[in-house]
């Protein structure tokens, strides 16, 4: 019996521990990893000198793995192994084809592969059926190899000094992973980063809907507004204050349709805790500390750039 006790206290301790954790890190993005990239939601971004560790996967988003649709809404190109009741694509067309010629002789009597010229024909089909697979799964192989991500160098914000720095500054500009047109980052745009990193933190603390309303996307909203909720029903309001963004760099930018994305690394000091709301005591955290992450920006062609992921690096 006794032995049962002590594995009870020890899960209970456990237990403990993580939600303390949890707490301590409930910040914006603190502790998980969620949003929406594009069609780049479930692939890592590349690494950079200032999170130089791969991004821990996004657990939480609207997008669903295998869409091919992107944020804006607008279907990507089928390609070589498409949708369809075939397939799609190259090998959907061909196999399309051979059921429709069998289908053919069917109808003008010569039997399912009469229109083929019999059983010779039928050995031929099938040589031909083999060497398209072959050739169809090489040149989808040589299309990922193509498409895969490149290693990805520390973009430069262009103001001496700035926190956005590394090779892009004596490269003219940031490094954009393939699967997508380019887009530059201007010093215009590493500002607008900076100023979304203070202000989201800002108006999470203060619990203002409304201001993150202008700053993040509807997903992310939805998820601020939760963890809102909850800590209101525990009693607590999570205050976060001194955000100092320390160093940047970009991870890739790219464009699909008329929405541009940029993630970037950031490295930020802050002081995190929780206060209880009714007294204003703080109960956890409250010392000054330091975070890596991974945000997400988009924005609509000519608009805003507004948070669309966080993921923790």
């Amino acid at each position: 019996m006794s032995s049962y006790r002590w594995l009870i206290a020890l899960a209970a301790i456990a237990t403990s521990l993580v939600l303390v954790a949890a707490d301590a890190d409930a910040r914006v993005g603190g502790g998980s990893s969620a949003g929406s990239r594009g069609t780049r939601t479930f692939s890592a971004p590349a690494p950079t000198r200032t999170a130089p560790n791969t991004a821990a996967p996004i657990q939480r988003s609207v997008t669903q793995p295998g869409s091919t649709t992107t944020a804006a809404g607008q279907a990507t190109r089928p390609g070589l192994l498409g949708g369809g009741l075939f397939g799609g694509g190259l090998l959907g067309g061909l196999a399309a084809g051979f059921i429709g010629a069998g289908l053919f002789g069917l109808l003008f009597g010569h039997g399912m592969f009469g229109g083929m010229g019999g059983f010779a024909s039928i050995l031929g089909l099938l040589l031909q059926v083999a060497l398209v697979v072959i050739v169809a799964r090489l040149l989808f192989a040589w299309w990922q190899r193509r498409n895969a991500p490149q290693e990805a160098y520390a973009a430069a914000h262009p103001a001496t000094g700035h926190a956005f720095g590394g090779l892009g500054a004596m490269l003219g500009g940031g490094n954009a992973a393939p699967a997508g047109e380019p887009v530059t980052i201007a010093k215009s745009d590493y500002d607008a980063y900076e100023q979304l990193l203070g202000d989201v933190q800002a108006a999470y603390s203060a619990e203002d809907l409304a201001a993150l309303r202008a700053k993040v996307t509807p997903e992310m909203l939805s998820y601020f507004s939760e963890q809102l909720s909850e800590n209101a029903s525990r009693g607590l309001i999570n205050r976060v204050t001194a955000v100092k963004l320390e160093q940047g760099d970009l991870a890739e930018a790219w464009r699909e349709g008329d929405v541009d994305y940029a993630t970037v690394a950031m490295r930020f000091a802050l002081t995190d805790s929780m206060v209880e709301r009714s007294s204003g005591r703080t109960v956890e955290g409250g010392s000054p500390s330091e975070a890596t992450e991974l945000w997400t920006f988009m924005r609509a062609r000519g608009g805003n750039w507004l948070v669309s992921a966080i993921q923790q690096s």
